[in-house]
């Protein structure tokens, strides 16, 4: 891979265009050959819940869902803020593919090398 990209994401059906610009802009990295992940937090972590993103479709843009899979089978990561997922009470079982829950300390390993990052 040639390089790191990071994108933080902080908005699910809070704001779904955000949410939907994120992971097209993940989609471009994966696919331009970046080691790529996309770090969800705050309100994002309900991403990480299987059937949450299924209604998000935003106007000229493919379904959230479908942009979230086409990423992780592209070869792209998904973290999710521990603390933000367990201050949500959400299902660690419930889980989309791809989707890991981390700790801070995980995305500053994947950041410390010389990695840019966009936030949502």
């Amino acid at each position: 891979m040639a390089g790191k990209f990071c994108v933080s994401l902080t908005c699910g059906k809070d704001n779904t265009d955000k949410a939907t610009v994120a992971f097209v802009v993940a989609n471009a990295a994966v696919a331009s050959d970046k080691d790529s992940l996309v770090f969800l937090n705050i309100e994002g972590v309900n991403l990480s819940q299987k059937g949450y993103a299924d209604s998000i479709h935003e106007e000229g843009f493919a379904p959230l869902k479908e942009l979230m899979t086409n990423f992780t089978k592209a070869g792209g990561k998904i973290y999710v803020c521990a603390p933000c997922f367990k201050k949500r009470k959400l299902d660690e079982n419930n889980l989309v593919e791809g989707a890991t829950i981390v700790g801070g300390a995980k995305l500053v390993e994947f950041m410390s090398d010389n990695c840019p990052s966009l936030s949502y």
